[in-house]
């Protein structure tokens, strides 16, 4: 059985979130979906999500493609592949060259799991969506 993840904040979920989901669970047997929780969010993206954690997963949790959510609380993959021992990570190409997401990629190698870049849907985001409220 091949075990996949995808993570995200999900927040004003809208259909890139789906896209990468609907991907994931298309390229393996078994999804993951890890939700980032509100203090990790703050700690990289330097705001907290509008959208609270239990509703989020909720909302993820709902989708039929999604077989278990997971609350993520660090960015270290590493930790989190030791607990569910993933085969693939997927995350949306708009990280590629990022050089967190590259350093992930190798460290996923040396695990025997691989990083796979997925195409981001470019139409809309949780920050254009966000940008759009603060108009009303």
């Amino acid at each position: 059985m091949k075990k996949v993840i995808t993570y995200g904040t999900f927040d004003l979920f809208h259909k890139g979130h789906y896209n990468i989901i609907k991907r994931a669970r298309a390229l393996g047997d078994y999804l993951i979906v890890g939700v980032n929780d509100d203090d990790l969010v703050e700690s990289y993206k330097n705001k907290r999500p509008i959208v609270p954690l239990n509703e989020r997963v909720e909302i993820v949790r709902a989708i039929k493609y999604v077989d278990e959510v997971i609350v993520t609380k660090t960015l270290n993959k590493k930790e989190v592949w030791e607990k569910v021992r993933f085969n693939e990570i997927y995350i949306g190409d708009d990280w590629k060259g990022n050089a967190r997401w590259e350093e992930t990629g190798k460290e996923m190698e040396s695990l025997g799991a691989k990083l796979v870049f997925l195409p981001y849907t470019k139409d809309t985001s949780s920050t254009l969506l966000r940008e759009k409220l603060k108009e009303f």
